[in-house]
């Protein structure tokens, strides 16, 4: 039976200015880490960090040290009812809290790694790179975002895809623990045994229904990959992708791949063979041996043309989080039409990426999480505003989403089945019924 949370009438304040200041004097009582108010040293770089959102700012800047700081800032948030957001590294955080609070959680960013068990703990504002590092001594390596810079609870509760997805699922699916602090300031473990419906949710939901304040999840024996990227002739991006959308039917689980069209600069660090132009590139990392990586590659390559300049090849378990396109807005595809390949290759000059999901991200485990729209195989993703393309791209999408790479508020709940957006709601009304934690990609409580 779903534990609920206590629904009551927060006290009301008479205005927003004394309801701040009743924040604040209750956080000098009861929170250790820093406050910052508008005008104090380190206010707007903390509000800025990650996404800066234009409009009012938050009246205070909470930097929790611990989860017993957690609970303060909700509880002096719903208290005085003020809007609430929480922000770890910045990844999720759409909504500011405009004369609100502001939760940061980037200091609690402990990694612990139990080689044993193959088991890592982290708290919230620990990323990727920090667990990949810890992990990689022991042969082991997380299902890490592409980017070792974002961070690991943000990714993980809004599902979590990188390079390791394909043969061992979502981030998401791959939780055992977590520690909550929920919207009435309890502190619970959510586990399969203990609070199940709220472990079911964390699992692909975004930051809806508490405060994480540590993570445990599954490692795996990963110590070396062939991985890296290979640059082609942009004059052979259509014939490529037209090879690629039939191509990923035959890929192993063990191979993931992404193909890139996207302009460089010129700039010295660029190699000169691609300094000043726009190139193709293929991305691979694939779990066994070389030869057949290459093997498995080559009719890619084959269409691409020579290359222009190599960096593929064995690679350690660092390889696994080697980066990505920085993620605007992707849309889903269950096949690559015609017409997207064509605005893909001549009608925008801003780069896109086409992306392979599926593999074991489709076979999730028994009580697997709300990561919804598992089966659709293709991502496309412009990595800035491209309206002519974005349009083409709706025109002939399926319309599903996934919360880690959603921009749009609106389209929250495409990103679900109907059954589990409707199961969602139902446990956002059990531990958070008034809706605190709606500073978000947000799931409003079932009525």
């Amino acid at each position: 039976m779903t534990q609920h949370a206590h629904r009551h009438q927060p006290a009301r304040d008479t205005g927003p200015g004394e309801g701040a200041r009743a924040a604040v004097r209750r956080l000098r009582r009861d929170f250790a880490g820093e406050l910052r108010l508008p005008g104090d040293p380190g206010h707007d770089a903390g509000r800025c960090q990650g996404h800066c959102t234009a409009g009012p700012r938050p009246a205070i800047v909470a930097e929790a040290s611990g989860p017993a700081d957690v609970r303060a800032a909700v509880v002096a948030a719903r208290k005085h009812t003020l809007p609430l957001a929480v922000r770890a590294t910045g990844h999720g955080t759409h909504v500011p809290a405009g004369d609100g609070i502001l939760l940061r959680t980037s200091a609690m960013a402990t990694v612990l790694v139990d080689p044993a068990r193959r088991v890592a703990r982290v708290g919230p504002g620990a990323r990727w790179g920090q667990v990949i590092a810890a992990a990689a001594p022991f042969g082991l390596a997380p299902l890490s975002a592409s980017d070792p810079t974002v961070g690991v609870t943000g990714s993980t509760l809004g599902g979590g895809v990188g390079w390791l997805s394909r043969e061992y699922g979502f981030a998401a699916d791959n939780v055992l623990r977590a520690e909550v602090v929920t919207a009435d300031g309890r502190h619970v473990t959510a586990s399969p045994d203990r609070h199940p419906s709220l472990f079911w949710a964390l699992r692909g939901g975004g930051g809806n229904f508490g405060v994480v304040t540590s993570l445990e999840f599954r490692l795996h024996p990963v110590s070396q990959v062939y991985a890296g990227t290979a640059y082609f002739p942009a004059e052979r991006a259509a014939g490529t992708l037209a090879l690629y959308r039939d191509w990923i039917a035959g890929a192993p689980d063990e191979l993931s791949t992404a193909v890139l069209l996207t302009p460089l600069p010129a700039a010295a660090q660029v190699p000169g063979p691609l300094r000043g132009r726009r190139v193709l590139a293929i991305r691979a990392l694939y779990t066994g041996e070389a030869a057949e990586a290459e093997r498995l590659l080559r009719p890619l390559r084959q269409a691409a043309g020579p290359a222009l300049w190599e960096a593929m090849g064995p690679a350690s378990s660092a390889a696994t989080a080697m980066g990505g396109i920085r993620c605007r807005q992707a849309e889903f595809f269950d096949h690559l039409p015609d017409a997207v390949i064509e605005a893909i290759t001549s009608g925008t000059l801003v780069p896109v990426e086409v992306r392979h999901w599926a593999g074991a991200m489709a076979r999730p485990r028994p009580g697997a999480g709300p990561v919804g729209h598992r089966t659709v195989p293709l991502s496309v993703t412009p990595g800035a505003r491209a309206p002519e393309l974005e349009a083409v791209l709706r025109a002939h999408a399926t319309g599903v989403a996934f919360l880690n790479f959603l921009s749009d508020p609106t389209r929250t709940p495409s990103a679900y089945t109907v059954g589990d957006y409707r199961r969602l709601r139902e446990v956002k009304a059990a531990y958070d019924p008034d809706n605190v934690f709606r500073r978000n990609l947000n799931i409003p409580p079932a009525p």
